[in-house]
């Protein structure tokens, strides 16, 4: 390789890193700039630099800006409305007593796909005090559990915004991310759960006073890693039961009900007082599931549906495919854009009581727009460089010199991702940044193109600590501190990234064999 493109490379991967760490300048700043340094580095015109960050930045959000924005509009939906709880409290009774470990994963990954992990925890989070209250013992566990589900999802499926962007990057049908998501979900479920189990005995006896007093309602010196792990309450004795499918919870240790501890938690707290002689909002985990269940069906059908007509049509590439009359109606649909929409519209008029006023609702979405601005500017701008990397010829010149190596090509992408994410701490700037870099080798290193998306948002996942936001809101929430916060975290999040390379290098080889 060109050792001078190799130093335009690596000039601006650390540049990214060092704006972001060191600088009042953001990730949006940071990736521009490390596009036109790159550029110059690299022997590319002034105008030339200007034109391919212009050309990335619109060929990235034309495929993908629409869905990030729609996708975090019904989150903000879900979360306002108290259909995130009802789903949650659904999950629990589902499970049944003594699971609850199983089900808080499975809680978190299922509210992290429309949901940011920061605020999917404030909002989910007290459910985990709820059932430990109730339990008297065991709040690590399960507050770890669903940190951890939180972080699949978060990374795996769309669409959530950082897979997503990733997709548009790489050129991947977003169904088809959605279902191999889906599938190392299922697979990252039971490790994150064990990992909880294991750990959180460990590190229950550390938590702080203040937290030990708001769980429990006492501090016991005495909670012991013993009976955390054994299965009953600190200080010996059987707890009361938690509330299952088979009826309410026993008086709960302050002699209050324990289930009303669980219930009153599916209100939607924002969304205010009914006016007189309205009945208080409830939405059904059924109907709470619909907005986010519809257009990920409509998606997949229109990946199905797509798949089977071209293999009718004898069309071996997708550019080359035109919908026969009768696939169009559920490629139309399934198309992530229209299907994001319907969920919108599903989610405004099914979850919000009629009585919501119409200022009310207009500002929740301002404030998804909001919240997704800064993720669609990250994610323009990384096509930019993306951009940047393919005109000044780096590109090639990186999959030629991976292609010599003897390693798994999906590598190049992990470990890009995973540097970025220990020296920045964003899971969506590491994932956007490893695409950026991706996106022009592919072809000439012979990695899949989806093997590729995986191995981005997997590489992201690595050892989450003091430079992440969402360590902060998991550790000061359990109360732990120190050794005890990395271990239950930072080492979850570790234990999840190594998880996944076995999963990535299988995908890789049925996506090989299948070429």
């Amino acid at each position: 390789m060109d050792p001078v493109l190799l130093i335009a490379l690596l000039v601006g991967i650390a540049l990214i890193i060092v704006i972001v760490l060191r600088t009042r300048l953001d990730a949006f700043a940071g990736l521009l700039i490390a596009s036109v340094v790159v550029g110059l580095i690299a022997g590319q015109s002034l105008p030339a630099i200007v034109e391919s960050i212009k050309t990335g930045f619109g060929n990235t959000l034309a495929s993908i800006g629409i869905v990030i924005g729609l996708g975090v509009a019904i989150g903000k939906i879900l979360e306002v409305s108290g259909a995130a709880q009802a789903i949650a409290m659904a999950f629990l009774r589902l499970f049944g007593k003594g699971r609850e470990p199983w089900a808080m994963t499975s809680i978190g990954a299922l509210i992290s796909v429309p949901v940011f992990c920061d605020s999917g925890y404030v909002i989910m989070n007290p459910l985990a005090r709820a059932i430990a209250r109730v339990k008297q013992y065991g709040y690590a566990t399960v507050g770890i559990a669903l940190a951890g589900g939180m972080v699949i999802t978060h990374h795996f499926v769309p669409p959530t915004p950082g897979p997503l962007g990733v997709a548009g990057l790489l050129g991947v049908n977003v169904g088809s991310v959605i279902l191999t998501g889906l599938v190392f979900t299922v697979l990252m479920i039971p490790v994150v759960t064990l990992y909880a189990k294991w750990i959180g005995p460990r590190v229950e006896p550390v938590i702080n006073a203040e937290v030990q007093e708001a769980v429990y309602g006492n501090v016991r010196e005495d909670r012991s890693a013993v009976a955390v792990a054994t299965g009953g309450p600190a200080g010996g004795g059987p707890g009361p039961r938690t509330p299952t499918a088979d009826g309410p919870a026993p008086d709960g240790p302050d002699g209050s009900d324990g289930a009303a501890g669980l219930d009153g938690l599916g209100a939607g707290a924002e969304l205010g007082e009914p006016p007189a002689g309205e009945p208080p909002h409830r939405v059904g985990p059924v109907v709470g599931l619909l907005p986010l269940v519809v257009p990920i069906v409509l998606i997949v059908m229109n990946t199905v549906v797509s798949a089977l007509d071209m293999e009718a049509q004898g069309v071996a590439l997708p550019e080359d495919y035109e919908p026969s009359g009768w696939a169009g109606p559920f490629i139309f649909l399934g198309d992530p854009v229209i299907a994001l929409l319907i969920g919108l519209v599903m989610a405004v008029y099914l979850l919000l009581p009629r009585w919501t006023p119409r200022k009310k609702s207009h500002k929740w979405l301002g404030d998804a727009a909001a919240d997704a601005g800064l993720i669609l500017l990250i994610t323009g701008a990384g096509g930019g460089l993306g951009q940047v990397l393919r005109d000044t010829g780096i590109g090639d010149a990186l999959a030629e010199a991976i292609g010599g190596l003897p390693l798994p090509s999906f590598l190049l992408p992990f470990l890009i991702a995973s540097i970025v994410r220990i020296a920045q701490g964003s899971g969506t700037v590491s994932m956007i940044t490893a695409a950026s870099v991706t996106a022009p080798v592919m072809g000439t290193i012979g990695l899949d193109p989806l093997v590729a998306v995986m191995a981005c948002v997997a590489g992201a996942m690595v050892c989450s600590y003091f430079n992440d936001s969402y360590f902060w809101v998991v550790t000061r929430f359990l109360g732990l501190e120190g050794t005890a916060a990395l271990k239950a975290h930072s080492g979850m999040t570790t234990v999840m990234w190594a998880a996944s390379i076995p999963m990535l290098f299988v995908l890789s080889l049925v996506l090989g064999a299948g070429g």
